[in-house]
């Protein structure tokens, strides 16, 4: 849990903790523009990814890969925790998302390699954890346990999110508003994967399912 409360910093940048107001000078900042090279509080942000990723890491390692269908979501949410180290480890080079000088450059490819690491560890970060979503949605889909309403809820939530965030990114407005909804939902796919526990296999195979056993006392007859 210290992992997920740490992965959301943004929510200290947000009450003015960390960050020098950068939220408030700047709304159509995403986040990744507070740890860019030269921001206020940039290092401790980046170290603050570094460790949310490591923990996380470590969390899902002592979990253990499980077995069946959920092992590819285990598999996901560990490369989702290794580019948020990443991600960490190598910043942008400038605030793209208020710059539009640093964005021409991003786009022309004039910026140093490690803003481009930053760029593909965050794609990777959000298409691998959305990738685990959509698969613990089929997976568990109809089961009796809580864990199928609240995967179907963020569900519900990314597939609203990400064309906003299309929109908010083409458009450099009001980025701060959006991210907020994917690293919530992130977040919640990792306490759920964490935590949540199967159904019994029992419980899943006999809902819905007239006993095969005969009555107790009475003998089954011929077959």
């Amino acid at each position: 849990m210290l992992g997920v409360a740490l992965y959301n910093w943004w929510a200290a940048v947000a009450v003015g903790v960390l960050g020098h107001g950068a939220l408030s000078r700047n709304p159509n900042s995403l986040f990744s523009d507070l740890e860019a090279t030269g921001q206020p509080d940039a290092g401790l942000l980046r170290s603050l990814d570094v460790a949310a990723g490591t923990l996380i890491l470590v969390a899902f390692v002592l979990l253990g890969r499980p077995h069946g269908r959920r092992a590819r979501e285990w598999v996901l949410l560990v490369v989702f925790s290794v580019a948020v180290v990443v991600g960490g480890l190598f910043p942008y080079a400038c605030t793209e998302g208020i710059n539009a000088s640093c964005r021409a450059a991003e786009w022309h490819f004039r910026l140093p390699w490690q803003h481009y690491v930053h760029v593909g560890a965050g794609i990777v970060e959000f298409g691998s954890v959305t990738a685990a979503a959509w698969l613990a949605r089929s997976r568990t889909r109809g089961q009796p346990v809580a864990a199928a309403g609240v995967v179907g809820g963020v569900c519900v939530v990314l597939a609203v999110a990400y064309p906003v965030l299309g929109v908010s990114y083409l458009a450099d407005r009001l980025g701060v508003f959006v991210e907020p909804l994917f690293f919530v939902s992130f977040s919640t796919m990792v306490v759920v994967e964490l935590f949540a526990r199967e159904p019994s296999t029992q419980t899943v195979a006999g809902r819905g399912q007239p006993s095969r056993d005969p009555p107790s006392g009475v003998e089954p007859g011929p077959r």
